[in-house]
């Protein structure tokens, strides 16, 4: 599955599908708050990577800080062993087993991990009243993205061995999660797995062309990236792939959004109104649709990049309600077709 990025279908011509885009008003003081600490913080730092992102920066300390940070009380999670990495069970108190969500996280495909990440997900089984099995796939510099694609795979193969059917199961994550989110979704079409429930993203990368958001309003107003860290990503991906990837199984890399879309589930999109990857979501949103696929877009008006982590925030308990309500929306229709 080396060239599982470039073997991806191209567009073609499909009906249209059912379009939503809402804009979530509401600027709460602590989310304010926390726009500014991040320009204050990490900001500034990601500014700095995206001069040389090349070098050795020891990004593995980002995971190593997150057990720092506690899962919702009462929650369970178990390491198990995939194909090549390794994965986490979370189940948060009291949760059900008539769906399961897997997650793959954020961090630009070279930092962050299960325990950074395991606060959210968390949060996120206590919203969708499900199990979620967290995806520690291999990150760049020491693979491509294409492995992190793979290992997804791999957890939804993991997930149906194990006994859920796919119209039990989500597919999920935030920032390059989304991207993968996305990316495995694909090629489980493409591999002829049958086609998951769902798929929910939180401030998605959907683009490695970094034009768009560039010359989007936003270039300016993100609280979290600086805009030369978008084409220092792609560079970075870029170099990766060249050293590793074996010449002649590597073609052009083809993002989400420009895959043929057509047979992917119903998608729900989360993005703040001020953040550099609303171009990213909004391109998505409309790409969708157009290969006939059911997506709401949801803009939540001047909130930082995956917010939803920040569970102080009130915009962050809202919107996890609000993919609570897509989970068992689809899960719904599901058993409504299983008695019809």
């Amino acid at each position: 599955m080396n060239t599982v990025l470039s073997a991806l279908k191209q567009p073609n011509s499909s009906p249209i599908g059912a379009s939503t885009r809402v804009d979530v008003r509401g600027r709460s003081v602590s989310s304010r708050a926390l726009a500014i600490y991040l320009q204050l913080t990490v900001r500034p730092f990601l500014t700095v990577w995206s001069k040389a992102p090349g070098l050795p920066w020891p990004m593995g300390l980002v995971d190593y800080a997150g057990m720092l940070v506690p899962p919702l009380k009462g929650t369970e999670y178990r390491s198990v062993m995939l194909a090549e990495c390794e994965a986490e069970w979370i189940r948060a108190e009291g949760v059900g087993n008539d769906r399961v969500v897997l997650y793959l996280h954020g961090g630009a495909f070279v930092c962050c991990g299960l325990n950074t990440h395991r606060r959210l997900t968390s949060r996120v089984s206590q919203s969708v009243d499900a199990p979620v099995l967290s995806v520690d796939y291999r990150m760049m510099p020491r693979n491509p993205i294409s492995h992190a694609v793979e290992d997804g795979v791999e957890g939804y193969r993991y997930l149906l061995d194990s006994g859920y059917r796919s119209d039990q199961i989500f597919i999920a994550g935030d920032s390059a999660g989304g991207y993968l989110a996305f990316m495995v979704a694909l090629m489980l079409r493409d591999l002829g797995f049958p086609t998951p429930a769902g798929i929910f993203t939180m401030s998605p990368l959907t683009n490695m062309d970094p034009t768009g958001k560039l010359e989007h309003d936003n270039a300016s107003r993100c609280a979290v990236f600086p805009a030369g860290a978008v084409p220092a990503l792609t560079v970075l991906a870029d170099r990766v792939e060249a050293r590793i990837v074996v010449e002649g199984t590597r073609g052009p890399r083809v993002s989400p959004v420009d895959a043929d879309l057509t047979g992917l589930p119903p998608v729900l999109i989360q993005a703040g109104s001020t953040e550099i990857v609303l171009a990213d979501a909004e391109l998505m949103a409309d790409r969708l649709v157009a290969a006939g696929v059911d997506c709401e877009l949801q803009v939540w008006q001047d909130q930082v990049h995956v917010f939803q982590a920040a569970d102080f925030l009130p915009e962050a308990q809202r919107a996890l309600h609000t993919i609570g309500q897509f989970v068992r929306s689809r899960s719904a229709i599901r058993v409504a077709q299983d008695s019809a």
